[in-house]
């Protein structure tokens, strides 16, 4: 049995291990999207790679087997540097949208298409829980968004947006009226207490999001009740009061130590709430830069400075979101900032040691974006999509309305976003899908009678489905077609994928590591690869 080091850790491995297999006897979580237990190694994606020893080599774990006295190195900068531009050449010639056009259209960035689905199959409060996840104030939102998210929605140049906005809004709206509206459930305490100046969109939104991550909040306001500019600058016929004062209210009762009529300046000083507590996030709209400089912040032509990715301000352990750092804004974009500055205080409080609150981080998700289609690639879409023509009432919906008007989405994220392997190692590594620029493949939906998707724009030759298949005997099978750089997996004789996968298409789609195969509609429970 071979002794050797990984990291300098001593393992014992039974002879013909992989290295692969004995750095994951010691937890060591080295990369791999060609290789799967009980199958013969790939060898072909090369995101495993690590260093061996005297003398000093790149290899793939997943095929070098495990010598006495190897001395091998898996995190080293040459390592990961390898392995990142191994990502990022399987990236250059993957077709295909992590995160739909809509969510970076959307300031919040909210995940539309799968609020979509859960509307088409019914399921509201899993839809109202998925807006909730970034948006704390839809039924306000859903009436007074301009909806620039319509404005991203690929299907909008062929027969019109998804009524994104007017979806939203039937889902907040039937949840206000349920008689037990949504309320998320807080994350245990954290023994931290954080302020937020500001009842507004942004304030509210913030302490929405600090109170669900488990923080003690105190909400301070100078108006007698919460929503801010929400209560100046719109009308009755805009934005019902009724609506108004029920959804912010059901963020107060979330859990926070609410004061209003209480101005910071007069009788509570900045620095008083400093010092009782472990942060501050000003959300107070618009003010005046001689006031924020006697707080002894840094101001610009908009407002307050902060740094773009953390919230921060010049003063420690003061952050800052919404109108109080731009001035004038949407809405929709206030309650996006809250969102984002509530998760950078999170990160810096909860893992927060002497001198890391000034770090800067960033925590956007990756995604890889097909840009503009070509000719005849927007069919591709839509015959996976509902046929429906727009339609956005004056009021609501009818009965099956907006089921049908959410079936019209295209489906443009990805199917298996939170099991792509490719995906997860990609931002893992800081992988720059446009390093290797090259002219894409055309996008390609194949669609199987029973209900298997093949996109083989997103297929890494992987040939984990082939051994699969082969394992299980099935009488077609899947083989390697054409050569070189055209390699391809494809199914002999030009029969369909569905023959050819016979009883392991569930195998098969969990195990593909970048979604090439997936399922038109993901059965519940359907094992992926990885979670993010």
């Amino acid at each position: 049995m071979p002794r050797l080091t990984i990291d300098g850790r001593a393992v014992e491995v039974a002879a013909g291990t992989t290295l692969l297999e004995a750095a994951r006897a010691l937890g060591i979580d080295v990369p791999t999207l060609c290789t799967r237990d009980g199958l013969k190694p790939g060898t072909s994606c090369l995101v495993c790679l690590v260093k061996v020893k005297n003398p000093d080599r790149l290899v793939p774990s997943c095929g070098m087997p495990a010598v006495e006295g190897m001395q091998v190195e898996s995190e080293v900068a040459d390592v990961h540097a390898a392995r990142k531009t191994a990502l990022e050449l399987l990236l250059s010639d993957h077709v295909g949208d992590c995160l739909a056009p809509c969510h970076f259209a959307c300031p919040a960035h909210m995940d539309i298409p799968l609020m979509l689905r859960q509307i088409a199959g019914h399921e509201l409060r899993e839809a109202v829980a998925t807006v909730k996840d970034a948006i704390p104030l839809p039924a306000i939102l859903g009436r007074i968004c301009p909806k620039p998210c319509e404005k991203g929605c690929r299907r909008a140049a062929e027969d019109g947006a998804v009524a994104v906005c007017q979806l939203k809004r039937y889902v907040a709206d039937a949840d206000l009226a349920s008689g037990e509206p949504y309320q998320p459930e807080r994350a245990r305490a954290t023994g931290k207490r954080v302020a937020v100046v500001g009842a507004g969109p942004a304030g509210l939104s913030a302490a929405y999001y600090l109170a669900r991550l488990g923080h003690a909040v105190t909400l301070v306001d100078d108006g007698p009740r919460p929503g801010g500019r929400l209560w100046r600058e719109t009308t009755e016929e805009e934005l019902p009061r009724e609506v108004l004062e029920a959804e912010t209210g059901l963020v107060v009762r979330l859990g926070m130590d609410y004061r209003p009529n209480t101005r910071v300046g007069e009788g509570l000083t900045l620095e008083e709430l400093r010092r009782g507590h472990d942060a501050v996030l000003l959300a107070c709209g618009a003010t005046d830069r001689a006031e924020l400089e006697g707080w002894g912040l840094k101001a610009g032509p908009h407002g307050v400075q902060v740094h773009r990715e953390t919230y921060q301000t010049s003063l420690r352990g003061v952050f800052a979101a919404g109108n109080v750092t731009r001035g004038r804004g949407l809405a929709v974009r206030s309650v996006g900032d809250g969102r984002e500055a509530a998760q950078a205080i999170d990160r810096q409080l909860v893992a927060r040691a002497p001198g890391q609150m000034d770090k800067p981080h960033s925590h956007k998700p990756f995604s890889t974006r097909i840009g503009k289609l070509h000719d005849g690639e927007m069919q591709e879409f839509l015959t996976l999509a509902g046929k429906a023509v727009r339609h956005e009432p004056a009021g609501e919906y009818a009965a099956g309305e907006a089921e049908e008007q959410a079936g019209r989405c295209l489906h443009c994220d990805c199917r298996a976003l939170t099991g792509c392997k490719l995906r997860h190692y990609a931002a893992a590594y800081g992988a720059d899908p446009g390093r290797f620029h090259s002219e894409r493949r055309a996008i390609h939906i194949e669609e199987q009678p029973g209900g298997v998707l093949y996109e083989p724009g997103k297929c890494i030759d992987c040939g984990l489905c082939v051994q699969i298949v082969e394992g299980a005997r099935e009488p077609l099978g899947l083989a390697f077609v054409r050569r070189g750089f055209d390699v391809r997996i494809g199914v002999p004789f030009g029969k369909s994928m569905e023959e050819a996968l016979g009883r392991v298409a569930e195998e098969c789609v969990a195990a593909c590591p970048t979604a090439a195969l997936s399922f038109r509609e993901m059965p519940r429970g359907l094992a992926l690869p990885l979670v993010d």
